[in-house]
């Protein structure tokens, strides 16, 4: 896996080099704000590129900006973000295009080694991996014509998780129920939320989008 890594502050980007070294991933680059990520995610077309949303100069939101210009510039581009904070605006933004390839962790999470670096696997691999805590806060935006409340409060839990980057499997567990429980929810959820018959993990996504814009 190759990693291009934004992060300004030295101790963490060392300390992320490191970690991502010795889970077998090259990180191509490693860089401290938002035009040098677009600028290497240009050169090297990373694999990820994992971010940190509040850089130089501003400590605002540089490096979600940064984040969404590098996919327009680079399609495709997996992105991981890494932040104390929830940048909602932004946020929706990197998911807008149903594309997946999409994560958001605070960083708390990174105290979980085992969680980072699936969350990467899962990002690379065409998933979208989100914190609760970032569901929390979309989630709480819900629209009066939201077609998300159709579901029932049983398909709106596994949408959650859906969105949080759970497999049916994982779900099933998570539920205590059985993986054709989970499957049977997330077809209902899929026809509620008017989504034709399509490759499943782009439903997935798309079902992911229309929650956290709900």
């Amino acid at each position: 896996m190759r990693v291009v890594l934004a992060e300004d502050s030295v101790l963490l980007r060392e300390g992320l080099v490191r970690l991502l070294a010795e889970a077998s991933a090259e990180v191509v680059a490693a860089v401290a704000d938002g035009p040098s990520l677009v600028k290497a995610v240009v050169e090297h077309r990373p694999d990820v590129a994992v971010v940190d949303v509040r850089m130089p100069p501003t400590h605002t939101d540089e490096g979600l900006r940064a984040a969404v210009e590098a996919r327009q510039t680079v399609p495709g581009t997996a992105v991981l973000v890494l932040s104390q904070y929830v940048e909602v605006a932004y946020a929706d933004e990197l998911l807008a295009d149903g594309a997946g390839r999409v994560g958001y962790l605070l960083k708390d999470r990174v105290a979980d080694v085992d969680t980072f670096l699936s969350a990467l696997e899962d990002v690379v691999g065409g998933g979208t991996v989100l914190d609760p805590q970032v569901v929390a806060q979309l989630f709480a935006r819900r629209r009066a014509d939201d077609p998300v409340r159709r579901l029932t409060p049983r398909e709106r839990e596994v949408l959650g998780l859906i969105a949080e980057g759970h497999s049916n499997t994982a779900i099933a567990r998570l539920l205590v129920v059985t993986p054709g429980a989970v499957e049977k929810h997330t077809q209902h959820i899929f026809a509620k939320l008017d989504l034709s018959p399509d490759e499943d993990q782009h439903r997935r996504v798309m079902a992911t989008l229309a929650y956290l814009r709900s």
